[in-house]
């Protein structure tokens, strides 16, 4: 393999373990996202805001390894020429792996903790990038978008409706979701007809 391909999967997994020092710790990331958090929402309580911290700092887990498994597969694939089943069970294997040893390092540190379930939600940030990978290489590009559309779309119509009910339960006004539900929705409907009156688009 190139260096062009195994490269920047091993700056990454540096990167990685940069942000699994103090660096990356809870108390860092509180000081640069809680203020913009009090900015962006500020009828938010402070636990509200802690949550949501914890939150963004649980799909930084997701992302990171998203991003490692998806370099990994690129350089398997095309470095390797392997088949895109093994390139995806290999780069999910190796995220894996860097997610617990990631955990097991940070279990020495003082200001971060270790957990199994960060390496579960980091081996899910890998296992989706893999089988995307997968379905645009069985399937191709057209029909991997199509199908994240679908997801995207069925996201912002259920989970707005969703959120527009917790909203009203907890007296909290819903703002541009009265808008973005009902538009992802009518979007879904007129996606839906316009495919039944031409099948093959």
């Amino acid at each position: 393999m190139r260096p062009a391909h195994w490269l920047p999967p091993v700056l990454w997994m540096g990167v990685i373990m940069l942000l699994s020092t103090d660096t990356g710790s809870a108390a860092h990331t509180g000081e640069l996202l809680l203020p913009l958090l009090h900015w962006l929402l500020p009828w938010a309580s402070p636990g509200d805001l802690a949550a949501i911290h914890g939150l963004v700092r649980k799909g930084a887990h997701l992302t990171e390894y998203a991003i490692l498994a998806a370099l990994w597969y690129r350089a398997f694939t095309r470095g390797r020429r392997l088949t895109p089943p093994t390139a995806g069970w290999l780069a999910f294997g190796i995220s894996l792996a860097w997610a617990t040893l990631d955990e097991w390092h940070q279990a020495f540190l003082p200001s971060r903790t270790s957990s199994a379930t960060d390496v579960g939600i980091d081996g899910a940030g890998a296992a989706v990038i893999d089988a995307v990978a997968l379905i645009v290489a069985c399937r191709g590009w057209r029909a991997a978008l199509d199908g994240a559309t679908i997801a995207v779309l069925w996201l912002a119509s259920a989970g707005g409706a969703v959120a527009i009910a917790i909203n009203a339960w907890a007296g909290v006004p819903s703002g541009p979701l009265w808008v973005t539900t009902p538009a992802a929705a009518v979007v879904m409907l007129v996606r839906r007809r316009l495919r039944r009156r031409k099948p093959g688009a």
